[in-house]
């Protein structure tokens, strides 16, 4: 029997098992990248205001670090600068998720044990991970590339985008490969990978914030810069693509060559032990529950803090970035709700920011469900905590970790914006908050970031109630939620979605700040549908069995 011995059933079996999330990851990405083409179209029908656009973006170090460089101001070297660096890291977080699911997350619940003691080679589940993933990113690739060249782009560009796209993936699908065979545990493994994806990132941003400086090597540093170099709608060069290639070629036989060299179970870096007593302060369960998730919440509101920083940097030059593209203008306007342009582009950031705290009460909620089907859960309700209380802690960290990272976001997006004058000179021209400073600035970024809190919980209590009622379908039904909410809140103004669909999402309910008029009214009703939803799932989960 050779190591690879029955990979063919069990890509198969990955199949079945990840047919419904691999649809969603897909559809998702191919929407966003076609839909963004296709409204380029639309915004930027002259050559005019495509060449103000480009102007204002290559002399824009911020604007350059947020989503790389740009090479020329045709439709669709506008559109891969907008949405290929972002669909590229997506990419890449899918094809972490597929590879640690099949690989580290199997191994650790004690599926491949029994997978591995019938005629199953020693390297069979690594390879279907990975050829899952490869699957995954090469649909992807050619979904792209027929969708951008039915809407016109140039087929040449369409290639080039989706081929860049998709080898990014599956670079990322090789360095999951490796980090399951570092971290005994799917949570240690997803979180070495995505160390990886945002270290890239940083490396492609301080390479193309550079622009012609001497840090511009940087791009050739990261798989994220090879995205870039490949130039889609710009040169097509495709002799970069065999970077990501080969790099996942060579990551991969390593992570072969270190699966070969472990025991089952184990992972090369071993856990730290842990002291032998516990502290004085793990003594109830909301102690526990903040010991658990307090490292993942300082990561979650460092990256807000520093993507809201970034995102408010420009918030004062975002007229002359739009240029004189009055229907782009009244694009954004619409998606922000407000006359004043600044004030609209803040508002439709503050949404997005709604959705990264949404996804953080998600992952916290889902937590319980990871305790209680790796058997966790069970010994600690066996002792005084009953669930109610371990139930009540878990919501209490997704409700107070939720305003945290909204918090961080508003907090970042506000210094840097009164730092540079957002509401001066550049955002009075657009309409923007007129001359506030900085206390100002933070004051109403931070109330316009929190005032997304309740549309946030009113997506976590979705899981929270499948928790509760359906456990076994929380996972998939919670991320659906969330995947829902984001495409109608991202693509249904642009969409022109009818208002009922719209309306599905809760973060269509939440007033559109700064700038625009409040409605406590409406938070206060999504604060209660929040608690409704919360209020089920924990009684839910009184009255049902605990997974066995």
């Amino acid at each position: 029997m050779t190591s690879l011995a029955g990979s063919r059933d069990l890509i198969k079996l990955a199949v079945r098992r990840d047919r419904i999330m691999l649809a969603v990851w897909i559809y998702v990405l191919t929407i966003l990248v076609v839909s963004t083409a296709y409204s380029f179209k639309g915004l930027y029908k002259t050559a005019a205001s495509r060449e103000a656009l480009a102007a204002s973006i290559v002399h824009n170090a911020a604007t350059l670090a947020l989503a790389g460089p740009l090479y020329n101001d045709s439709l669709g070297a506008l559109a891969a600068y907008k949405v290929g660096s972002a669909t590229a890291l997506a990419a890449g977080l899918m094809s972490i998720f597929i590879v640690i699911r099949h690989t580290r997350a199997d191994e650790e619940a004690g599926r491949l044990e029994l997978v591995g003691s019938t005629a199953v080679g020693r390297h069979a589940a690594l390879a279907s991970g990975l050829l899952l993933a490869a699957m995954a990113n090469a649909v992807l690739a050619l979904l792209i590339f027929a969708g951008c060249s039915v809407i016109g782009l140039p087929a040449g560009g369409s290639a080039a985008l989706g081929l860049a796209i998709g080898t990014c993936g599956l670079c990322f699908a090789a360095v999951s490969a490796a980090a399951a065979q570092l971290s005994a545990s799917a949570r240690g493994a997803r979180g070495i990978a995505i160390c990886v994806l945002v270290a890239a990132y940083l490396i492609m941003s301080a390479g193309a914030a550079a622009g012609s400086g001497g840090g511009r090597w940087l791009l050739w540093a990261s798989p994220l810069g090879w995205v870039t170099q490949v130039r889609p709608f710009a040169g097509n060069d495709w002799a970069v693509l065999t970077l990501p290639v080969g790099a996942a070629v060579v990551v991969a036989a390593l992570a072969a060559v270190l699966a070969a060299r472990r025991d089952l179970d184990a992972g090369l870096v071993p856990p730290r032990p842990g002291p032998a007593t516990a502290a004085r302060s793990l003594n109830n369960a909301l102690a526990l529950t903040w010991r658990l998730h307090r490292a993942a919440l300082a990561g979650w509101a460092a990256g807000a803090l520093v993507y809201g920083a970034a995102l408010g940097s420009i918030a004062d030059s975002v007229g002359s970035m739009l240029g004189s593209s009055g229907s782009v203008k009244t694009a954004i306007a619409r998606l922000g709700g407000q006359s004043g342009l600044t004030d609209a582009y803040l508002a439709t950031m503050m949404s997005v920011f709604g959705l990264v705290a949404a996804g953080y009460a998600v992952s916290v909620v889902l937590r319980m469900w990871s305790e209680e089907s790796g058997q966790r859960a069970e010994p600690v309700l066996a002792t005084a905590v009953g669930r109610l209380s371990w139930a009540c802690s878990q919501l209490f960290i997704a409700v107070a970790g939720s305003a945290v990272v909204l918090g961080a976001a508003g907090l970042g997006a506000g210094l840097t914006s009164g730092l540079r004058g957002a509401g001066g000179t550049g955002a009075g021209a657009a309409g923007g908050a007129g001359g506030a400073d900085v206390g100002s600035q933070v004051a109403r970024l931070l109330g316009a970031a929190l005032a997304q809190l309740p549309a946030a919980l009113v997506v976590a209590g979705v899981a929270a109630a499948l928790f509760g009622l359906l456990p076994r379908s929380c996972v998939a039904g919670g991320w659906t939620a969330l995947a829902l909410a984001a495409v109608i809140l991202l693509l249904g103004p642009t969409l022109r979605l009818a208002q009922w669909v719209q309306d599905i999402s809760p973060f269509s309910h939440v007033p559109k700040l700064p700038g625009g008029p409040g409605s406590p009214a409406a938070l206060a009703w999504l604060a209660l549908i929040a608690v409704a939803l919360g209020a089920a799932g924990v009684l839910g989960l009184r009255r049902r069995d605990l997974m066995t």
